[in-house]
């Protein structure tokens, strides 16, 4: 079909699109009237512009605004926030006082999060396909008929017997109980999340050591010591703003000393007392050392050891003396002397020290392993669970059930079984939670190892922000044989709505109702409130409340597990059972003040040493080998429920043993299942060389990527304060490496990728793909290390994202009364690479392969082997 025989086209119309209109979106149309003008021309335009609308820049008066208590969503720290609503318009955002991890502070990300509700490239009604997939043809229809038929869909999977086949994606969904409910009503376990691409084998190597819990809760405020493996905590750590605050206040206050371990000058890593530079992938190596200094000095902390590690004392001394300081000199680069030294002085501030993680030790083939060693360290000195220690608290990201109860009935877990979820090559992918490996579910899907009928993508981008995402990512997606049919909730036309048949325009974060909960760093149980701040606009409906009315059509047997009008109602009936703690409305309550936080306990400080309460002994035996307290339930299964200690009852870690778990039976018994031998797996937290790292050619070099303060994943692009302090991601490249390949800033250069040797892997060596990236020179990274940051490069989701101003195309059909237009898109993006700016980036996924570690399956994104030439 011919534009002219469409209705409408472009983003501009999209706000009086009718009932059973068409349009069409495409990313490769100019989505904006250009306007080029000269400098002066451009201040008289803006001038009359704004005088013309009547809308200029005018001050608020907040002693006017009604203030509105919710959580930030603009990455996953999830901060209490306080909106400012004033004529019904969200006009700022700041910290809710009465959030015990943030309080009034507030990033960048969270204040920038009116720009989303006013978008006007928003998604406004439901969509439906009508053309071939993927060419961008579009028929406005009601949500009627986009819930009535992803039901009818849904119910025939379910007849099939296949209820497996229903497929949900997400990239952070924040609704977790609520897709459970869903995809257990119908009976699939299929629920694809991101947590490979983010951070399981950090997780998993909490859950490993810990028994019961996924992320640790350093006390930093009261630390006297931190050391930060590849953590950009200053930046874009999970939880950045609350752990960095208390990083700031144990420096302060109590003189902690911070050392960075990273292989680029981050914000973080430029203010941290010592900066050290590791070859990627040697974190573990060195971490190892340190506990081999510490425990040849005798500074570590034997008594603890002996009483709460299932390896004792000695028996980890003669382990880890293989592990000197020597040897890791030689895999990391760093010297012996100042692994050794860092190391005793970490002991020596122990137990106010902590030594914590993140994507630079996790993010590789070895990461589980690397992480393990790291949070080992806190136990040779002492400091687990101490205060300025390494601390966590029970189930931190769950939403206490006794407090906030689910409404019943409850569905069951599904018997069905799909290997695309639980795929049995990675063991302990889902072994403590369900962590999944994403990044092989389109593999997955191609390959034919397990079949879609219906596949539900939810605040997702996975062909920008996925490995191999252009390719791979997109050829599954636009394959009507490989995925029949595909819908997708969306805020913006993004890259994954652009290859569904049914696009669902949600609701952002401040227009819908959830509950919210993160690692308390006040070491309490808390949650949080998420409500609307202000109302959606169009039809715009949070995917939640969709779950709820697409269960209740499929039919009476999944119905009966939703007897609650909507979202809200969820939650407010959730909230029931808080009254009698709060002595009033517990809904009420956490509407008003945001959160709920338990102080009827003591911090969790020594969770491990606290006493068995009297009630959980009764009926109980102890073994005597172990001296393990276990209590027979209901059917007859005996579960641990302590351990004695010194003759008397306590909590222990939730681990198989009670003790702090140095050696682990699971992972033993997991490497063997898959046949992994190359790290001579036996269950201790062994260091083991990267497979591609080991077998790079002289002339390659390593690619990394990074995350910006500013910027999460593919879905803050479209903000335009954000884009206009980060837009630009030019390639890192140290100054000498660039001097033997005659590049300076500036100069593009082309990346040539590879693909990855190693256990699950085909081949190994093989190109991948290729980009041209500009360079910017700096001694600020290691000598083979390429480094680009992950959240840039996107053609689609508007004018903001796209660094393309100027008017919206069919401005004269827009429509103010429902999102108005912003001028600051129509001529204020100075960096309109037509006005001489850098543009919008370069998405650098494209071109890095998928690559599971082994045994738990995160994707390994500083493996990346590439070689580069100047253009």
């Amino acid at each position: 079909m011919k534009r002219r025989q469409f209705i409408k086209s472009g983003f501009g119309a999209l706000s009086t699109l009718a009932l059973g209109e068409t349009i069409l979106l495409t990313p490769n149309d100019a989505q904006a009237q250009f306007i080029g003008y000269r400098k002066k021309e451009l201040i008289g335009q803006r001038k009359a512009g704004r005088r013309a609308n009547g809308k200029g820049r005018l001050q608020n008066d907040y002693t006017k605004a009604k203030v509105v208590k919710s959580v930030c969503l603009n990455c996953s720290t999830v901060c209490g926030i306080e909106g400012y609503v004033i004529d019904g318009r969200l006009v700022k955002i700041g910290g809710n006082p009465a959030d015990p991890n943030n309080g009034k502070s507030l990033c960048a990300k969270g204040q920038s999060g009116p720009t989303i509700n006013n978008y006007p490239e928003r998604l406004l009604f439901p969509l439906k396909r009508v053309g071939k997939r993927g060419e961008g043809k579009w028929q406005r229809i009601t949500w009627d008929e986009a819930h009535g038929e992803i039901a009818q869909r849904i119910r025939k999977a379910m007849d099939d017997g296949k209820p497996e086949e229903v497929a949900i994606q997400i990239g952070r969904s924040r609704i977790g109980e609520e897709m459970g409910r869903f995809l257990n009503a119908i009976g699939s376990p299929s629920l694809f999340n991101h947590r490979a691409l983010c951070s399981s084998n950090k997780r998993a190597a909490n859950y490993v050591s810990l028994g019961e819990t996924d992320w640790e809760s350093g006390d930093f405020a009261r630390s006297k010591y931190i050391m930060n493996f590849g953590a950009n905590v200053y930046e874009a750590h999970q939880g950045a703003i609350h752990a960095c605050k208390r990083i700031i206040q144990g420096r302060y206050d109590n003189g902690a000393k911070f050392v960075y371990f990273d292989v680029r000058l981050s914000n973080t890593a430029g203010r941290a007392d010592e900066w050290f530079c590791p070859n990627p992938g040697s974190d573990g190596a060195i971490a190892l050392a340190m506990g081999n200094a510490i425990m040849m000095a005798n500074k570590h902390d034997a008594k603890w050891l002996d009483t709460w590690s299932n390896v004792n004392a000695a028996d980890l001394k003669e382990w880890i003396s293989r592990y000197t300081p020597e040897w890791a000199e030689s895999v990391s680069g760093i010297k012996a002397a100042d692994i050794r030294r860092v190391a005793l002085e970490f002991a020596a501030a122990a137990p106010a020290a902590v030594a914590f993680t993140n994507r630079g030790s996790g993010a590789h083939y070895n990461g589980f392993n690397n992480d393990r060693a790291v949070i080992l360290l806190n136990a040779i000195v002492g400091s687990i669970g101490k205060p300025g220690g390494y601390c966590y608290t029970v189930e931190p990201t769950r939403v206490p059930p006794t407090v906030f109860p689910q409404p019943m009935p409850r569905p069951p877990a599904p018997k069905a079984r799909s290997a695309i979820e639980n795929p049995p090559e990675w063991p302990l992918a889902n072994k403590w939670q369900r962590m999944k490996v994403g990044e092989i579910v389109y593999q997955y899907i191609k390959e034919g190892r397990g079949k879609i009928q219906v596949f539900l993508s939810y605040c997702v981008a996975s062909p920008q922000t996925w490995p191999e995402g252009r390719t791979l990512t997109v050829d599954v997606l636009s394959d009507e044989k490989l995925i029949p049919f595909h819908a997708c909730s969306d805020i913006v036309y993004s890259e994954q709505a652009h290859w569904a048949d049914l696009i669902l325009p949600d609701a952002t974060y401040m227009e819908r109702w959830g509950f919210d909960t993160r690692n308390n760093m006040e070491l309490r149980d808390y949650v949080t409130l998420r409500q609307p701040i202000v109302q959606p606009p169009g039809e715009c409906k949070s995917f939640a409340d969709s779950m709820i009315d697409i269960a209740k059509r499929i039919g009476p047997a999944t119905a009966q597990y939703f007897q609650f009008k909507d979202h809200e109602d969820w939650i407010r009936q959730r909230c029931g059972a808080l009254s009698k703690r709060v002595n009033e409305d517990g809904f009420e309550y956490m509407k008003k003040h945001g959160v709920w936080q338990d102080m009827s306990k003591p911090k969790y400080y020594d969770l491990y040493n606290w006493d068995v309460p009297a009630a959980e002994l009764k009926g109980t035996r102890v073994d005597e080998a172990t001296q393990m307290i276990y209590r027979k339930g209901a059917d007859g299964r005996e579960s641990a429920v302590g351990i004695m200690v010194d003759g008397k009852p306590r909590r222990g870690f939730i681990t198989p043993t009670r003790k702090f778990a140095v050696y682990h039976p699971d992972i033993e018994a997991a490497a063997k299942q898959v046949g992994f031998t190359e790290d001579h797996q036996n269950g201790m937290p062994e260091y083991f060389p990267i497979p591609s790292i080991s077998n790079m050619k002289a002339d390659q070099l390593h690619l990394v990527t990074f995350k910006w303060n500013v910027h999460t994943q593919g879905r803050t692009q479209s903000q335009k304060y954000l884009s206009e302090i980060v837009h630009h991601n030019p390639m890192w490249i140290n100054t000498d490496t660039a001097t033997r390949h005659g590049i300076r800033s500036g100069d593009m250069v082309e990346i040539t990728t590879y693909r990855p040797y190693g256990h699950m892997m085909s081949g190994g060596g093989q190109v991948l793909g290729r980009a041209l990236i500009p360079a910017f020179v700096t001694e600020g990274i290691h000598p083979r290390v390429l480094a680009v940051s992950n959240t840039l490069g996107n053609p689609w989701h508007g004018r903001a994202a796209n660094a393309r101003g100027g008017r919206k195309q069919a401005l004269a059909a827009w429509n103010d009364n429902i999102a108005d237009e912003d001028q600051d898109l129509v001529d204020d993006l100075w960096w309109d690479e037509r006005k001489g700016g850098t543009g919008a980036g370069y998405n650098v996924n494209a071109i890095l392969p998928v690559q599971p570690a082994p045994l738990v399956g995160m994707q390994g994104w500083y493996d990346t082997v590439c070689s580069i030439r100047k253009v």
